[in-house]
This record gives C-alpha cells, sequence and structure tokens, in this order.
C-alpha cells in the first residue's frame, strides 16, 4: 500500500545537516596550517638527520620546536580525520556501517593524536 507524502515528508532527513560550512572551513583552515608547518618539520628533519637521540632530544626541548611540533601533530590528525570523514561519508552506503567507521576513525585519531603528543612532551621535557 503507497503512503501518500508530501515532497517535503520524503526530502526530510535528506537534506544539510547544517554543519557543511563549519567542516568545510575547518578543513581548509588546518590544510593553509599545515604548509608552514610542514616546511617547519621538513626543515627541522633535515637539520637532525643522522644525529644521536641526545641531538634530537636537544632540538625537540626547546620550547619553540616542541610547541610548533604539538601543532603540526594536531593540524596533521585533526585534517587527515576530516578528509577520512568526508570519504566515508560519500562511499560508505549503509547508514549504520557509515557511522560505524566514523566512531572508529575518531576514536583512532583521538588516541593516535594523544599518543603522539604525550611521545612529543617525554622526549622534549627529557623524560
Amino acid at each position: 500500500m503507497a503512503i501518500m507524502r508530501s515532497a517535503l515528508g520524503r526530502a526530510r532527513g535528506l537534506g544539510s545537516a547544517k554543519d557543511g560550512f563549519h567542516h568545510w572551513w575547518i578543513e581548509r583552515l588546518t590544510a593553509i596550517a599545515l604548509v608552514p608547518l610542514t616546511l617547519w618539520f621538513a626543515t627541522g628533519v633535515i637539520s637532525v638527520a643522522g644525529a644521536d637521540y641526545a641531538a634530537f632530544a636537544a632540538w625537540l626541548g626547546k620550547p619553540w620546536n616542541a610547541g610548533l611540533m604539538i601543532c603540526f601533530i594536531s593540524a596533521a590528525f585533526l585534517h587527515g580525520k576530516m578528509g577520512m570523514e568526508v570519504i566515508v561519508e560519500d562511499y560508505v552506503s549503509p547508514r549504520c556501517l557509515q557511522l560505524s567507521v566514523r566512531i572508529l576513525l575518531n576514536l583512532m585519531a583521538f588516541a593516535l593524536g594523544i599518543f603522539s603528543i604525550v611521545s612529543v612532551l617525554i622526549v622534549a621535557l627529557g623524560g
């Protein structure tokens, strides 16, 4: 039996979630932030290439370098997570699987980001 529904009733739940612009904007901001941070990171890695752990720890122990490394890690994980969310939303069709993958993606990004930041702090603070 066909149920009579209006066009609005059929479209309800299929439209904008009202957060697309925010997602797009944060993705662009992290991309812009990653340009100088990546250049700094590449320069830093080249400057300590071939050095021993003590030299690397001394380099990372400088507050400027530790702070930029934490910014780099944070921006990279946030940008990567948001990019993967877009891929999941576009290409994973069963809604329950999409939700499961997004939850796993958020947990992994958060856990790996925290692990990375704590690792930087341990090395930088001489632990």
